[in-house]
């Protein structure tokens, strides 16, 4: 099977988390003998940053990290898309996309027929920017990839799509992994970016005061943090190392004796149950998680087990120095996490839950034309 992504950036992970998820999902296809085509506008914001902080090395590292992915540039006013979609079975387009580069695919879905099509969502604008969100046309689309519940029953509420699938993100297995550190570098390490204001308070209250009131060794990476950021951490003692290239995460978490998970506001607030991929990751790698305050209203894992939650600043203290004291009971709750994660959080399950939905879609098609059927509301 040929299939064809739309996206952001695959090469790419300098403030798109998406590119973590993709790269696991793609490599999994390919694993399994598909073709696939993953296409990244030239000029695209992550890519353009990270040329400028990395120069070529970051590029480069990320096919030394990855030999077997690798992306087509585009430039929207010169992309042939008979071309580009010709044996085409099934499309992805990605919401980073321009409205007017998912309405050009859709029209040509419409026109020239003979592959399935699928919007993939990975964002919470669709309920903090629903102005935005609806300008994307996805009348052509087969349907919408939500990376959550509430994402999915936002589409249907508002009308943009008939049918719409649940497909959360996960981690990449083949890179997300307990490791063996050379050296214990710290107490604590967070990996993750400044947030526009999102979460600048839970920071505060959940990451800074807890390591300094505990003098702990703590390291943080990340990028976009602001000076006044930065000063605060120095204050507090925390080493900040800018940039992460994610494929090197994992060799980060073996180092530290734990990690924490600190949501931006709109998935606390209105985005119950949909984690960032950070959390599959450091679950899969086996450091012990706190997190601050999040449901997870989809029973993805099972708090208290899995992982702790800290409702208060004082509790995530009092969490981060239970764990560091007691190695055991950390251990062992990282790998009931990590045991979690294998058992249902893979990109390995989320390449047959994808291709699961290929095979629904199949009967509404034939070559060249869409058959009408009456359309289900599935999960």
């Amino acid at each position: 099977m040929r299939i064809v992504m739309f996206y952001h950036s695959l090469v790419s992970d300098w403030n798109h988390g998406n590119a973590h998820f993709l790269r696991g999902v793609v490599t999994e296809l390919l694993a399994r003998g598909h073709k696939v085509d993953v296409f990244e506008p030239a000029d695209g914001w992550s890519r353009k940053n990270l040329l400028r902080e990395s120069g070529q090395d970051g590029i480069v590292g990320f096919h030394r990290a990855y030999p077997g992915l690798q992306s087509r540039l585009y430039e929207f006013p010169t992309l042939d898309l008979d071309n580009e979609l010709d044996g085409a079975d099934l499309v992805l387009v990605h919401e980073w996309n321009e409205p007017c580069l998912v309405e050009a695919i859709g029209r040509h879905r419409a026109t020239s027929g003979g592959y399935h099509l699928l919007f993939h969502d990975t964002h919470h604008r669709s309920v903090t920017d629903r102005e935005q969100m609806g300008r994307y046309p996805l009348h052509h689309y087969d349907g919408v990839l939500a990376f959550g519940e509430v994402i999915r029953r936002r589409y249907l509420d508002e009308g943009w799509a008939e049918r719409v699938w649940t497909w959360h993100e996960a981690a990449d297995m083949r890179v997300f992994h307990p490791r063996l550190a050379p050296a214990q570098l710290g107490d604590l390490v967070w990996i993750g970016n400044w947030g526009d204001e999102e979460r600048t308070a839970e920071l505060e209250e959940f990451l800074v005061r807890p390591v300094e009131e505990l003098g702990l060794t703590a390291q943080v990476h990340g990028v976009r943090y602001p000076r006044e950021a930065r000063a605060r951490l120095r204050e507090a003692g925390i080493s900040y190392r800018g940039w992460l290239p994610n494929y090197l995460a994992p060799e980060v978490f073996a180092a530290f004796g734990l990690t924490v998970h600190i949501p931006r506001r709109p998935y606390v607030e209105v985005l119950p149950g949909i984690p960032t991929i950070r959390v599959f990751e450091a679950l899969a790698s086996g450091i012990p998680l706190i997190c601050s305050p999040w449901e997870d209203a989809e029973g993805l894992f099972s708090a208290g087990s899995d992982y702790l939650i800290a409702n208060t600043g004082s509790e995530m203290r009092q969490l981060m120095a239970g764990l560091l004291s007691d190695r055991d009971a950390a251990h062992s709750m990282a790998e009931r996490g990590r045991q979690t994660v294998l058992r249902r959080h893979t990109c390995k399950h989320r390449a047959d839950e994808l291709l699961g939905i290929m095979e629904e879609l199949k009967p509404e098609r034939v070559r060249g034309s869409r058959k009408e059927t009456p359309v289900e509301m599935l999960k």
